[in-house]
């Protein structure tokens, strides 16, 4: 999760459909790896303007038109770019309904992650988007409006029967330097062998689409991942991975903006609206990150 820098995850899987494609049908075509499926036009969402939600807006971001938007990318499938370099993802998608319901344009400016919400204090950026992790930490230096609830996620080969919870002497794949690589899967193995267990053989790798493929292939039993990233996976999976158990020490993402500013009940408003029209679902849907969404949107929501 994008808490710490520490455990974020910094690999992305911009080769997977690729990589999914050698190891189930034998060859590949690359063309349209990035931009095919869910970044296709037929999946976007148009969400209409609504007044009373509009008029939230503080005058100066109405007047403008604009809702100036930090990013950073890449972190698929919230932010990321296409094989023609704009920016797409569940994150877009949904901000772009969030600016439709505002009847404002987001305007999508790539940052350092760590100087998004410095820049949203300073009123460069409106709100940042970038899969922010609603910290009681954090609350004190901004607002956050949350949208989502991402934790940890395992996956397996489908059919298969691994459990979290009882993974002693199991391969599993992490992406190296993640929470789930230094914290997550450790605290698991340790819990194995005090009780006498075999360890758990953590398998380590550079990028998370090197995870993937190797539990495609085989060469590990499960994979352990931020949820919406192991969501995606499956997702472009095409049928040969699927969940192993249910996500865990989940925490809410949030839209920062700056401390006090009537914006957050502006796209609390928003994001509500979107939830209760169904075209929040739908965008999830789309991104196959459905698991993760919430019933109601609320203003810091932080519960640690």
């Amino acid at each position: 999760m994008r808490f710490l820098r520490s455990s974020r995850l910094g690999g992305v899987l911009v080769a997977l459909f690729a990589v999914l494609a050698l190891a189930l049908a034998g060859c590949s075509n690359n063309e349209d790896s990035e931009s095919s499926g869910p970044a296709s036009s037929s999946a976007k969402v148009e969400a209409t303007k609504v007044q009373e939600i509009a008029d939230l807006v503080p005058g100066n971001i109405k007047e403008s038109g604009q809702l100036i938007v930090g990013v950073n990318v890449p972190y698929q499938p919230n932010e990321f770019k296409d094989s023609s370099g704009n920016i797409i993802g569940y994150d877009v998608d949904l901000m772009n309904a969030i600016g439709g319901v505002l009847g404002l344009k987001p305007v999508f400016k790539e940052a350092d992650f760590d100087k998004i919400i410095p820049a949203v204090q300073q009123g460069t950026y409106n709100v940042g988007m970038s899969s922010f992790t609603d910290s009681k930490e954090r609350e004190k230096q901004v607002d956050f409006v949350t949208y989502y609830s991402a934790g940890i996620q395992w996956a397996q080969q489908k059919g298969g029967s691994i459990d979290p919870n009882n993974a002693c002497g199991k391969r599993v794949a992490v992406q190296s330097t993640t929470v789930e690589d230094t914290v997550e899967v450790p605290a698991k193995s340790k819990a194995c062998t005090d009780a006498g267990k075999p360890a758990i053989q953590k398998t380590k790798f550079d990028s998370q689409d090197e995870a993937v493929n190797a539990l495609v292939l085989g060469k590990v039993d499960a994979m352990s991942a931020d949820s919406p990233v192991t969501a995606y996976a499956i997702k472009r999976s095409e049928g040969a991975l699927e969940p192993a158990g249910g996500v865990f020490e989940s925490a809410p993402y949030g839209y920062p903006v700056a401390k006090g500013s009537p914006l957050a009940g502006a796209l609390q408003k928003a994001v509500q609206h979107l939830i209760d029209n169904g075209q929040y679902k739908q965008i999830a849907e789309n991104w196959g990150v459905q698991s993760g969404t919430i019933p109601n949107a609320v203003i810091n929501g932080a519960v640690s």
